[in-house]
C-alpha cells in the first residue's frame, strides 16, 4: 500500500510531472509503420499528453511535429502533404520534417516564413515502430535487442488501445502468477493450432501444453533480478521431482517487457502514455527461424482490434464478452480465448487510474514492487540532474542484447543450466544471428 502522493508520482505524465519529465528521457512508441503507408501518409498520434502529426515526405523522411499549427493553431494531421513538406489547409503554411517553415504563401512579407518554426521532434523507425524523442537535448540510443537486430521478415509490430493508465497496463506483464487464473483455460487446444498465440504452445522441452501448466501448477516459485537493462522475474512451476516449469521474462526500463510467445517467437512490449488516462499497448513480434507469417499474425489482431485507431472491439460498452456459461464450463474469465481482452478487464476494472492507497500487494507482486522503486529511483535522478538509468550512450546501447526469455520444461536439479540452453539455442538458430556481433 502506498501513500496518494506516491500513486500520483507514479502514473501522472504531464511535462510539469516527475514520471513525465523521466518520459520524456527516452524514446517513446508514437505510431506503427503501417500507418505512415498509402498515397497519404501522414497520421495524428498523442504522447504523454503531447498532440503530434507523424508524417512522410514526398523523399520518404519522417517528421514528426506539434499538431496546432504555429500561425492560428489549426489542425495539421489535416495537412495536405506537397511540396516538400506538410502544408496547413489553412493559410497554405508549409512546414518540412524539421519543422523549418518553408512558405506563408498569403502573406506580402515573403521573408516571413524564415521567422517561424513549427516544433519537430526527433523521430525514428524501428522493426514497424515511429518513435518519438519529446524530450530536451541529444535524445538516448535504443539498445541492440533482438527485436531491433532482426530483420524485416522476422519482425511484426502491432498495437491496441487500453481505456487507463500506463503504469497498471504495464504491470500486468510484470506479474507471473495472475496467468494461471486469469487466462486460465479448462481444456487444453491443439498446440499444432498455436501460431501468434499466447500460452497456447507447448513449452520447449515437452509436448505440454502451457495452458495446462498454467492450471495445474497455479503456485509459481517467483525470483526477480536487478540486470543491466531492468529486471529479469523468473517463475518456477514444479511438475514433480524431476522436473519443473521455467518461465524467465524481463523488465526493459522504463515501460516495456520481454516475454517468450513460443519456442520460436518472443514479445518486446512497451506502454505508452496516451495521457494519464488511456495508453497503446506497442508489441514487435520477434521470429528466430522461420520468417513470421504477417499477413495471417496481422488477421490473427484485427479479429479483436479495428482501424484505424486499434481500438478493441470488446470493452467496458459490451462487459468485455462476458458469458456465464463460458465462465463456468471453458475459461476462467468467461471473456473469450484471447488473453488480450482478459488483461484489458483486469486493468481497466481497476479505474482510470488505480487507487494503490488501497491494494494490498503480496510475494507474487515483487516484480511490480521492485519496477515501482526503479522508477522512483530513476526520477530523483533525472530530478537532480543525474542521467536516469537505461539512458544510453552509443557503447553502453551496444552491450545490452536480447535479453534472453524461456518457457520450458527442464530438470528441477539444474533448471538454470536449462534455461541458459534454450535461449542460445534459439537465438543461435536464427539465420540472423551473427556470432561476432553478440555481446560476450
Amino acid at each position: 500500500m502506498i501513500s496518494q502522493e506516491m500513486n500520483d508520482r507514479l502514473t501522472r505524465t504531464g511535462p510539469d510531472r516527475a514520471c513525465g519529465q523521466l518520459l520524456r528521457r527516452y524514446w517513446q512508441p508514437a505510431a506503427l509503420s503501417d500507418e505512415l503507408m498509402g498515397e497519404r501518409p501522414v497520421c495524428r498520434s498523442m504522447v504523454l499528453g503531447q498532440k503530434l502529426v507523424l508524417f512522410r515526405d514526398e523523399e520518404g523522411r519522417l517528421g514528426a511535429l506539434e499538431r496546432h499549427c504555429a500561425h492560428r493553431g489549426a489542425d495539421l494531421s489535416f495537412g495536405r502533404r506537397e511540396d516538400g513538406g506538410l502544408r496547413c489547409p489553412f493559410h497554405g503554411w508549409l512546414f518540412d520534417v524539421s519543422g523549418r517553415c518553408l512558405e506563408t504563401p498569403a502573406e506580402p512579407d515573403d521573408r516571413m516564413c524564415t521567422k517561424i518554426r513549427q516544433r519537430s521532434y526527433p523521430v525514428l523507425e524501428r522493426s514497424g515502430i515511429i518513435f518519438v524523442y519529446l524530450g530536451d537535448g541529444e535524445p538516448p540510443h535504443l539498445p541492440d535487442l533482438d527485436c531491433f537486430v532482426a530483420p524485416d521478415t522476422h519482425v511484426f509490430a502491432f498495437k491496441g488501445h487500453i481505456d487507463c493508465n500506463w503504469l497498471q497496463a504495464l504491470e500486468v506483464g510484470l506479474d507471473p502468477a495472475h496467468a494461471s487464473f486469469l487466462h486460465r483455460f479448462f481444456d487444453d487446444a491443439d498446440t499444432a493450432d498455436s501460431y501468434g498465440k499466447q500460452f497456447r504452445a507447448a513449452s520447449a522441452g515437452s509436448d505440454m501444453p502451457m495452458t495446462r501448466v498454467l492450471r495445474e501448477f497455479p503456485r509459481p516459485d517467483i525470483g526477480v533480478d536487478a540486470t543491466e537493462f531492468g529486471l529479469r522475474i523468473t517463475a518456477l512451476r514444479r511438475i514433480d521431482e524431476r522436473f519443473t516449469h521455467v518461465r524467465v521474462t524481463n523488465m526493459l526500463f522504463p515501460q516495456a517487457f520481454v516475454i517468450p510467445l513460443s519456442q520460436e517467437m518472443t514479445i518486446t512490449q512497451w506502454h505508452v502514455p496516451i495521457d494519464d488516462y488511456s495508453c497503446y499497448w506497442y508489441a514487435i513480434f520477434t521470429g528466430f527461424r522461420e520468417k513470421l507469417d504477417k499477413t495471417l499474425m496481422r488477421e490473427q489482431r484485427l479479429e479483436l482490434y479495428q482501424l484505424p485507431d486499434y481500438r478493441p472491439k470488446v470493452g467496458r460498452f459490451n462487459d468485455y464478452g462476458f458469458d456465464p456459461y463460458e465462465q463456468a464450463h471453458q475459461t476462467y474469465t468467461g471473456m473469450g480465448a484471447d488473453i488480450n481482452v482478459h488483461d484489458q478487464w483486469a486493468v481497466e476494472s481497476q479505474g482510470a487510474i488505480q487507487d494503490r492507497t488501497q491494494e494490498h500487494p503480496g510475494r507474487t507482486d515483487r516484480a511490480i514492487n521492485a519496477h515501482r522503486r526503479l522508477l522512483l529511483s530513476a526520477m530523483v535522478a533525472n530530478e537532480q540532474g543525474e542521467r536516469p538509468f537505461m539512458v544510453l550512450d552509443r557503447a553502453e546501447a551496444a552491450a545490452i542484447r536480447g535479453p534472453h526469455t524461456v518457457d520450458g520444461i527442464g530438470p528441477s536439479e539444474g533448471w538454470q543450466k536449462f534455461a541458459r540452453t534454450v535461449d542460445s539455442e534459439r537465438v543461435r538458430g536464427a539465420p540472423w544471428f551473427d556470432e561476432s556481433d553478440r555481446a560476450p
